[in-house]
């Protein structure tokens, strides 16, 4: 492999993939009894966007092997920082820290962020298909 970065968005989607099913595991048996259902809601939101974006940080990290642009590069960084805000932000939450919620709409920012300029990136610099 010889992109850096490429390897990094793979072993971060892998992990925050492992990561999530532990949250998930924990969330069902463990926290379901003490924690409330506004809290379990929360958890569950959290899962979902973490689940979603570290499958699609995985497939950004394949495609940088194949297209080793600024613009995937980019965007593996941003959705792998937006996940790490939006969805922790989202645990800190549901776990009573409120303040953790300013991060929340942030993350977001920077996953919707990191989608677009992956979709810019590919329209405007996709290799051209040969005959």
């Amino acid at each position: 492999m010889r992109s850096g970065p490429a390897r990094i968005f793979l072993a971060s989607g892998a992990l925050l993939l492992a990561v999530g099913t532990v949250i998930g595991a924990v969330a069902a048996h463990a926290l379901e009894v003490s924690w409330t259902a506004d809290q379990l809601a929360v958890v569950h939101t959290a899962l979902l966007y973490q689940f979603v974006h570290s499958l699609g940080l995985l497939a950004i990290g394949l495609l940088l092997i194949q297209i080793d642009s600024a613009a995937v590069r980019a965007a593996g960084w941003l959705v792998m920082a937006g996940i790490i805000l939006f969805c922790g932000s989202l645990y800190l939450l549901a776990a009573g820290l409120s303040g953790a919620v300013l991060a929340t709409p942030l993350g977001g920012l920077l996953l919707i962020l990191g989608w677009l300029v992956l979709a810019a990136g590919l329209l405007l610099r996709w290799p051209a298909a040969k005959a």
